[in-house]
């Protein structure tokens, strides 16, 4: 009876301790969801606002600046080079003197032309008197008309020999004339490629200098055909603007306007080539210097906007997360148009006054709590 009486104490006592344990085990446990939700903290991120604003319609390219007007000055006469005028990397003005050619051979040649101009024409004088003289003999019947005819003949081959002097004189002015080499344009000089001294001759390869103008300058670049009818179609309506973008002008591009349209695309590349004019007076733009050329067609009106940044690509289709008045998160598609300038120009999927994430969006899933960031904390 006693064995009995222990016995059943022990499974009692036991039955408790084994109750009691899985009490205190239901009663610490909540649902796996409940705790997921709650025990997950904000996530700190960065946002901007959906605004609507007016932005340009336009499109960038890779461009090349080239002078505006390029000449490789030669000579056109032999000889020896006595004098550079300028130094190399020079401005100089139209007109200005660059190089003498040793005039000495061209100045004798002058002066022996313009000696036989002056003999002749004293003997066509002579000739021209005696014309006269014997035009009132032969009318007398004193001379015959054979000796008159010799007398005429000879005035008339004096004056062909004096226009062919006075050709000669002019001949020898111009051949003298270039002897002296003046710049054609307001430009710059390159390398002096020769030097005082040296023999030049009329058929050299290689020119005395080459000058550059820069200022006004072009800058080239190729758009696709597709915008072709666009830009002939605006050019029309006004000269369209064009903005030259360099490494040291990011925030101060050059103005220029589109003053070119090829005659033909380009094939090969479906491309037009286009030209636009700088006046480049501070010289930023420098001949061979490669560029971005931002050529603007219209504006477009109450375009939607949002940094580039807000926009993810999904798998099928570009996403941003737009912060609701709960502080979470719902994930949105939408489309975008063109970027230009950092932003992105939102075609469907937004409206002003809405707030997107611009920082943070690994982090986050749709229905997730937020936490704005100020600029100051990042």
């Amino acid at each position: 009876m006693k064995r009995f009486l222990w016995l059943a104490l022990l499974l009692i006592a036991v039955g408790g301790y084994v109750g009691y344990g899985r009490m205190s085990a239901g009663a610490g446990k909540k649902p796996e969801a409940g705790r997921r939700a709650e025990g997950r903290p904000a996530v700190p991120v960065k946002v901007a606002s959906v605004v609507q604003k007016a932005v340009p319609v336009q499109f960038e390219s890779v461009a090349t600046v080239e002078a505006y007007y390029t000449v490789s000055n030669r000579v056109q006469v032999a000889g020896a080079v006595n004098k550079v005028h300028f130094t190399q990397g020079q401005d100089v003005n139209k007109g200005d003197l660059l190089f003498t050619i040793d005039p000495r051979p061209f100045e004798a040649t002058l002066k022996q032309s313009t000696a036989n101009l002056q003999k002749d024409s004293a003997q066509l004088a002579n000739a021209l008197e005696q014309d006269r003289r014997y035009a009132e003999l032969v009318k007398r019947q004193l001379i015959s008309q054979e000796q008159y005819d010799q007398i005429r003949t000879n005035a008339d081959a004096l004056q062909a020999s004096v226009e062919a002097d006075k050709a000669a004189v002019e001949n020898a002015k111009v051949q003298l004339s270039y002897c002296y080499i003046y710049s054609p344009i307001v430009g710059r000089t390159g390398s002096l490629l020769v030097n005082e001294g040296n023999l030049v001759r009329t058929n050299d390869a290689t020119p005395l200098v080459i000058l550059n103008q820069v200022a006004p300058i072009y800058v080239t670049f190729s758009a696709p055909e597709s915008y072709l009818a666009e830009i002939k179609k605006r050019t029309g309506e006004g000269a369209l603007k064009v903005r030259a973008v360099t490494p040291d002008t990011t925030e101060r591009p050059e103005e220029g306007t589109l003053t070119f349209i090829d005659n033909s695309v380009d094939a090969s590349t479906g491309t037009i080539r286009l030209k636009a004019t700088f006046p480049n007076v501070n010289r930023r733009l420098w001949p061979g210097q490669f560029v971005k050329a931002v050529l603007t067609l219209s504006d477009q009106p109450n375009a939607i906007v949002v940094p580039f940044q807000a926009v993810q690509a999904g798998q099928r289709e570009q996403q941003v997360f737009v912060v609701k008045a709960d502080r979470t998160v719902d994930l949105r598609a939408v489309n975008v148009s063109r970027t230009l300038n950092g932003e992105a120009i939102i075609s469907k999927g937004l409206a002003a006054g809405e707030t997107v994430v611009t920082d943070g969006q690994l982090l986050l899933g749709p229905g997730t709590k937020v936490q704005i960031r100020k600029e100051a904390d990042s």
